[in-house]
């Protein structure tokens, strides 16, 4: 969010060919939690805004079953992650459990691997599978085909923005394109061949295996 209009970086001459990743000041972070499953639905979301404390205004903009929440950074924490659990995905999952358990498959994000998030999971039947490290791009339906979708949907109507003379996005402002974008990018049919991209649902192992640069190599000789 902040500023949407391009910019010129200045930079020294030295620094050819090694340019200086930058992120201006006048930008601020959001985070959004978001899950889908198998019935292809996507459970209401849970916004992170970089804040202290919460403001009314705010939720002006915001559907009824949305969440928000506050850090110093705008991203997720231990705290966070476990509400997320608890008032979020707990709640809007139960009524449509078949059986006992609930898979929650996740990365590898410290927030997810606390004593207090993994106690809250056997207590209340949530099996969690914790994908390896450096793999969401391959396993996570999220990753692999509704978060792309997501962000040309936004930026497509930041674009629009731009072209009336809009050159800064607030948070208000952020929650009203959101809520635009959100259903273009998570609606059935792209959950659906999310799960099957990532050979999940239905299950097909090839559907990762022969993305993944693998090569055999030939151990050298040990030394005498």
């Amino acid at each position: 969010m902040g500023v949407i209009s391009t910019a010129k970086v200045i930079t020294s001459s030295d620094r050819v060919g090694r340019p200086r990743i930058l992120q201006p000041g006048n930008r601020e972070w959001v985070s959004v939690i978001e899950a889908i499953n198998t019935r292809r639905v996507a459970i209401p979301p849970l916004i992170i805004f970089n804040a202290i404390m919460h403001q009314k205004r705010w939720y002006d903009w915001i559907l009824d079953n949305w969440s928000i929440a506050v850090s110093e950074n705008g991203w997720t924490n231990n705290e966070i992650g476990f509400t997320w659990l608890k008032s979020t995905f707990d709640i809007h999952t139960k009524h449509c459990t078949v059986g006992r358990y609930r898979l929650l498959i996740f990365d590898g994000h410290g927030s997810h691997v606390t004593p207090e998030f993994d106690y809250y999971c056997r207590e209340n039947a949530i099996i969690v599978l914790c994908m390896p490290a450096h793999s969401s791009h391959l396993l996570q339906p999220l990753d692999v085909g509704c978060f792309s979708a997501l962000k040309r949907f936004y930026g497509q109507e930041v674009e629009q923005l731009m072209g009336i003379g809009i050159s800064h996005i607030d948070k208000q402002e952020f929650l009203q394109l959101y809520q635009q974008v959100r259903p273009k990018a998570l609606h059935s049919a792209n959950i659906q061949s999310s799960f099957a991209a990532t050979g999940l649902v239905p299950y097909n192992l090839s559907r990762v295996l022969t993305l993944l640069n693998a090569q055999l190599c030939t151990p050298s000789p040990c030394c005498p």
